[in-house]
């Protein structure tokens, strides 16, 4: 059982959803809006589509939310198979070091622990340490952090090339939002539905072709219970869909940001050695 739940994890804890402290920023100033280089041919479409994004940031925390060093939460995750749940759920505590440094341990004794760093990751239990399976596991991790609501606002927009489209009103989650989609110079896109009322980002979609099968898949995430932390509005509900179907579910009961993480954190062997002590 346990280690079906570390395969939810991989799946529910990528990369997702916040970010840091101090005082919001201006909406229209240049450190949280989104760079003029950004504005693609049809000005018009891409300048309204700029606009709902730099709305978005400015809700979300504005200076504080691009300016995030590290996150720490904690809270308990469920799973489910074809839109049903297959567990009791795990709690966990999460350590993340922007923008590519993460640690999860699971269980009530945090006798399990997952590691990534870079473009590896690592699981260490009572055997040691093990590579994470590359294709089950460590690939689908870091395709959602390459995903991310925070890699999208905080290096896809400052990228050259980047095409930013306005695809009008649409009802996401059950709020009335407007879709957005931003695609970068590798033509890999994300759409954003953004809550006309608050600005913050309500759903985020995006869809890559499997190698294997070559099917079209489409995953998507919702974020919920908005609650400021350090200047930040920070969804502490999230819920992930694979084509349709709700695949997991994150539930935070607490967090903080700038905690000075120290990167040994991130030491698969260090953490394996501080587990026989």
């Amino acid at each position: 059982m346990k280690y079906a739940l570390i395969a939810f994890l991989l799946t529910v804890l990528a990369f997702g959803q916040d970010t840091a402290p101090a005082g919001p920023g201006d909406a229209n100033s240049s450190s949280s809006s989104i760079p003029a280089q950004s504005v693609p041919i049809d000005k018009a479409n891409s300048q309204r589509a700029k606009g709902v994004l730099d709305q978005a940031i400015f809700a979300l925390g504005g200076q504080a939310y691009l300016s995030v060093t590290d996150m720490k939460s904690e809270g308990r995750g469920y799973s489910f198979h074809h839109g049903q749940p297959n567990s009791l759920g795990t709690v966990f505590w999460r350590f993340r070091k922007f923008p590519d440094k993460d640690r999860v341990e699971l269980t009530k004794k945090r006798d399990i622990i997952q590691i990534y760093n870079g473009d590896k990751g690592y699981e260490i239990t009572y055997k040691g340490v093990r590579d994470l399976d590359p294709k089950d596991q460590l690939e689908p991790y870091l395709r959602r952090r390459h995903y991310s609501l925070d890699i999208v606002m905080r290096e896809w927009l400052n990228q050259p090339g980047i095409a930013l489209f306005y695809e009008g009103q649409t009802v996401a989650a059950q709020k009335e939002t407007e879709q957005v989609t931003i695609m970068n110079n590798k033509n890999e896109a994300v759409t954003l539905y953004i809550d006309i009322m608050t600005h913050l980002p309500v759903k985020k979609s995006f869809s890559w072709r499997d190698p294997t099968d070559k099917e079209r898949n489409v995953e998507e995430e919702i974020f919920d219970n908005y609650r400021l932390i350090q200047n930040i509005m920070t969804p502490f509900d999230t819920t992930r869909l694979f084509n349709g179907e709700m695949s997991a579910q994150t539930f935070l009961t607490g967090a903080s940001y700038n905690q000075g993480l120290s990167d040994s954190l991130f030491d698969p062997q260090a953490a394996n050695s501080s587990k026989r002590h």
